[in-house]
């Protein structure tokens, strides 16, 4: 695949914003694709499993995020 150079000094600051934010997307959308590796899906069943055995030792993501920001 051919790629034009980009001289991303020339760009201003919120145009080199917006470069990193598209290729990083570009990078999320090309790993949705790639199977899990064995440790990874491992790992995921183990906490599924945890969960399971276990739910009240987890909080859901809001609880946890409105923590984390008023300890900010």
């Amino acid at each position: 695949m051919a790629h034009s150079a980009i001289d991303y000094h020339k760009l201003s600051v919120p145009e080199r914003i917006l470069l990193v934010e598209e290729i990083w997307d570009s990078i999320a959308e090309d790993t949705l694709n790639e199977p899990i590796s064995v440790l990874h899906r491992a790992e995921l069943e183990e906490r599924a499993r945890d969960i399971k055995q276990n739910p009240d030792s987890c909080q859901p993501w809001k609880i946890v995020l409105e923590r984390i920001k008023k300890s900010l």
